[in-house]
């Protein structure tokens, strides 16, 4: 694996700090329910010295520390949340709670960002105002959007802003750094096709909802593949049909559930008008009729280039260009930090988790079951924080 330099700092709190990530590990909370993980990072943060804020979207944290008289403001975020899922890690930290799991390594952001705050707090090598961001509800229910709208920037402005996350599939400890587009938006669509049911001996007296749904999967695959542009990316996925529950019943109506992704807001537009007129149409060829409840989610992830490029700099010179990922290129995740980054201009990076393979950490993806945030990335991501801290707030 590579060895990446550690702060003396950090790494005199590295036991302190994965045994804080584990914590948070065992006792997941969803979104807007992350009261005791606030309560950690909140109780923390104060005693560290900063000024903590609390009530932004909800269970969000914010935590500020004045350092000098410099005018510079940065941001840096963490998200806090977990999903609704049962882990079957068997870890002797893994979630206490059943159908609740940090499937995703927001315990490992949070904790990562922690132990560069207790750093800086003792340092204070910098000088300006320094804002971290603890963020509710990133798994699909817009925790960004709602600190954003409840005036996070108006009372803690930000000349830039930085988030990461952790990527399994890229070897433990490498960072990726790009100008515009970096992850996906993430929308999603409920189409509920209206037939007539019947009996299943006599399909002719019915308009079967089910032949409409699949013909209507069919040709939302040519979206893609004929009606965008092949030079930009767009997923169009139904992750979920329901219809029906007898052999011998014709239901009167179908369900169909799609994520659709785009990196373009051109494209991400085109693919939502297009879903529910063809989504119409289908239907009204066959007799039936469609109603799309579409709703707009995550915009895509898009780095401010300069800010981007002034990231991936000081990794450079403080790890050196091995800890780059060469050859970084856009991937289909989501994000809402997309909001913030609407609003501030900034840099969204990734670093690597692991990728299964000798010597590069484990590759279990994240929405696993199986998946844990590879405690060995904490120290550096944490050092590569305070170096990023330092070298804006000069």
């Amino acid at each position: 694996m590579l060895e990446l330099p550690i702060h003396p700092g950090i790494a005199a709190t590295r036991d302190e700090m994965i045994n804080l990530r584990r914590q948070i590990h065992a006792e997941p909370e969803l979104g807007y329910e992350e009261h005791a993980t606030s309560d950690r990072v909140a109780e923390r943060l104060a005693r560290w010295g900063y000024t903590v804020h609390r009530g932004l979207g909800g269970t969000g944290v914010v935590g500020q520390l004045k350092v000098g008289d410099g005018s510079k403001r940065l941001g840096l975020r963490a998200d806090m949340d977990a999903l609704p899922m049962t882990e079957t890690t068997g870890l002797a930290w893994a979630s206490r709670t059943p159908g609740r799991m940090h499937a995703c390594g927001h315990d490992g952001h949070t904790a990562t960002l922690l132990a560069a705050a207790q750093l800086l707090a003792v340092t204070r090598g910098f000088d300006g105002t320094l804002n971290l961001i603890f963020q509710p509800a990133e798994e699909g229910l817009l925790g960004a959007k709602k600190m954003v709208d409840e005036g996070l920037f108006e009372r803690f402005p930000c000349d830039n802003i930085y988030a990461f996350h952790n990527e399994p599939g890229f070897p433990a400890q490498r960072f990726g750094f790009l100008a515009g587009p970096v992850y996906s938006s993430s929308d999603t669509a409920t189409i509920t096709i209206e037939g007539k049911g019947g009996h299943g001996a006599m399909p002719h007296t019915t308009v079967d909802p089910i032949m409409v749904a699949a013909h209507l999967i069919l040709a939302l695959q040519t979206l893609v593949s004929r009606e965008v542009d092949p030079n930009d990316m767009a997923v169009v996925t139904v992750g979920a049909m329901t219809a029906g529950r007898a052999p011998n019943v014709i239901p009167s109506t179908a369900e169909l559930k799609l994520t659709v992704r785009a990196r373009r807001p051109e494209v991400r537009a085109f693919l939502r008008d297009r879903i529910i007129a063809m989504s119409q149409a289908q239907a009204a060829v066959h007799g039936a009729t469609a109603k799309v409840d579409y709703q707009w989610k995550s915009p895509p992830c898009i780095n401010d280039a300069a800010a981007a490029e002034f990231a991936r700099q000081v990794a450079v010179e403080t790890m050196g260009e091995n800890a780059l990922i060469p050859g970084m290129a856009p991937l289909q995740a989501s994000d809402d930090f997309a909001f913030m980054l609407d609003t501030v201009p900034g840099c969204y990076f990734i670093v690597g988790n692991g990728n299964g393979k000798p010597g590069e950490g484990p590759g279990c993806m994240v929405h696993n079951t199986g998946y844990d945030f590879n405690d060995d990335i904490l120290p550096t991501t944490a050092s590569y924080w305070v170096s990023l801290v330092q070298a804006y707030l000069r």
